[in-house]
């Protein structure tokens, strides 16, 4: 095996649910944070709850919306102006 080129091996990695559970592991992250583990995961736990970290459905339709307004703003500026010739010919 060719030296220096792994990773740093930490012997107790702590993962930290959101929930507050915390599991002890080796790993090559000092410390690791998570929405879900298997202590308060719907599947393993059996109750149903609903997990929409950070707005997931709220930040779509704001995405969605200012989209729109650009697009509106876009059609707007780019129709150029109709203007009639007041110049009458002799």
């Amino acid at each position: 095996m060719k030296n220096n080129i792994h990773p740093k091996y930490f012997e107790k990695t702590k993962i930290t649910c959101a929930c507050g559970n915390s599991i002890e592991v080796g790993s090559t992250v000092s410390e690791l944070h998570l929405d879900v583990c298997s202590a308060c995961h719907p599947f393993f736990t059996g109750n149903q709850k609903f997990i929409d970290t950070a707005g997931r459905v709220d930040k779509f339709r704001e995405r969605m919306a200012k989209a729109k307004e650009m697009r509106e703003a876009k059609s707007k500026k780019i129709k150029p102006a109709v203007t009639e010739d007041k110049t009458e010919s002799k």
